[in-house]
C-alpha cells in the first residue's frame, strides 16, 4: 500500500501542460456587418429587411433599455433602443479577449 502511495505521489509531482494555439484573426472577418452605433434605419438601408425581427426585450426603465435582435442570413444585429450595440456573425468563433493576460508556457 505504501509503494502505491509513493508511486502515485511521484506521478502527481510530474507537471504537464497543454499548449493552446491562438488563431490570429477569425476568418469570418470578411463578412460585411453594420457598424456599432448605426441606427435601425441605416441597417435596413444598407442590408435590407432582416429575415426575422425579434420583439424588444426589457425597456422597463432607463437602467434596462429595450434590446432588439434582427436576424440576417450571415449575422444577427443587437440594438439598444434603435442603435447597434453588437453584431454576431453566425459560425464565427467568439473573439478572444484579454490576450494580454495570457502567459506563455515554460518549455
Amino acid at each position: 500500500m505504501l509503494a502505491f502511495a509513493v508511486a502515485l505521489g511521484a506521478a502527481a509531482g510530474a507537471a504537464q501542460a497543454d499548449v493552446l494555439t491562438l488563431p490570429e484573426e477569425p476568418s469570418a472577418a470578411t463578412v460585411s456587418v453594420p457598424a456599432r452605433g448605426s441606427s435601425m434605419a441605416t441597417v435596413s438601408r444598407q442590408f435590407g429587411e432582416p429575415s426575422v425581427k425579434h420583439p424588444a426585450k426589457g425597456g422597463g426603465s432607463a437602467q434596462q433599455p429595450p434590446i432588439t435582435r434582427w436576424d440576417y442570413p450571415a449575422f444577427s444585429v443587437f440594438f439598444e433602443r434603435s442603435a447597434v450595440i453588437n453584431v454576431v456573425v453566425k459560425g464565427a468563433p467568439m473573439p478572444i479577449q484579454n490576450k494580454d493576460e495570457l502567459q506563455s508556457a515554460s518549455p
